[in-house]
């Protein structure tokens, strides 16, 4: 099993033939849709599916009420933001728009741990939390470490 990794600009994407879904390499067709890599699926414009995340996040927000905040982060860490920080390397220079929708799962994922309103602004929260870096800072770290 073979796998390729096509990634160019928006632009590029926009000019380019949108018919294309796949790619011929010795008489083999490729899907060229969406990449899985690591059990995360990214699609052409390396968005990430970020589907699971709000699932994740939407059932520890039920059982909130009944958690220590320290169990609630434990659950959060483990469940959201280890999916967030395994494709870092890929991560690494995508468009800020990818990464604000990804922010966004993380802001959601603090204010679940600390209980706080859905309106509630992240930044602070974030503060609150130990060693919980904006996703950005996060793949600068990971990639650099």
């Amino acid at each position: 099993m073979s796998e390729t990794l096509i990634i160019s600009t928006a632009n590029q994407l926009r000019t380019a033939n949108s018919d294309i879904t796949s790619v011929c390499v010795a008489d083999v067709e490729l899907p060229v849709a969406e990449i899985k890599l690591l059990n995360y699926v990214l699609d052409r414009r390396l968005a990430f599916d970020k589907r699971s995340c709000n699932f994740h996040a939407q059932a520890i927000r039920h059982i909130r009420h009944l958690l220590s905040t320290d169990l609630a982060q434990t659950l959060t860490c483990s469940l959201i933001l280890k999916r967030l920080d395994c494709c870092n390397s890929v991560l690494y220079g995508a468009p800020v728009s990818s990464i604000q929708k990804l922010q966004r799962v993380q802001n959601n994922a603090a204010r679940i741990v600390l209980h706080a309103p859905r309106r509630s602004h992240a930044k602070p929260l974030m503060r609150q939390l130990h060693h919980w870096l904006s996703l950005q800072h996060r793949i600068d770290y990971k990639v650099s470490v």
